[in-house]
């Protein structure tokens, strides 16, 4: 399973942006996919999970609320959208998925996740 993350960029606080991460190989065997985040001196951390077969989502604490996971599966895509920025979002931000189900509790664990993309950057200035 290949995948390519996009959508980053730089943006001002308050303002939105949506990033799109797209599957490519195996895809049929995913069962959840999810992003996570890494800024600068920190440890990456979870951002949002959604289930590729029923849809169920959750998020970070830092999050719920300002950010949206979604999944398009004709496409092999999830997206995030991600409005109301704030300049603590800053980080590269990765997509990942599982190959096999996990449960929604143990979503924000990366180990858990077995294929991830190069990252996109996202940079919200105050």
């Amino acid at each position: 399973v290949q995948l390519q993350a996009s959508g980053g960029g730089l943006v001002q606080a308050g303002g939105s942006l949506r990033l799109s991460c797209v599957a490519s190989g195996r895809t049929y065997s995913n069962y959840a996919a999810g992003w996570f985040r890494q800024a600068p001196g920190k440890e990456r951390e979870f951002v949002a999970a959604i289930s590729w077969v029923g849809g169920s989502t959750s998020y970070s604490d830092s999050v719920r609320g300002r950010f949206t996971i979604s999944k398009d599966n004709a496409r092999e895509t999830a997206y995030l959208q991600m409005n109301s920025l704030k300049p603590e979002d800053t980080a590269v931000y990765y997509c990942a998925v599982t190959e096999i189900p996990i449960p929604a509790s143990d979503s924000d664990d990366a180990h858990l996740y077995d294929y991830w993309g190069q990252g996109t950057q996202v940079t919200v200035s105050s």
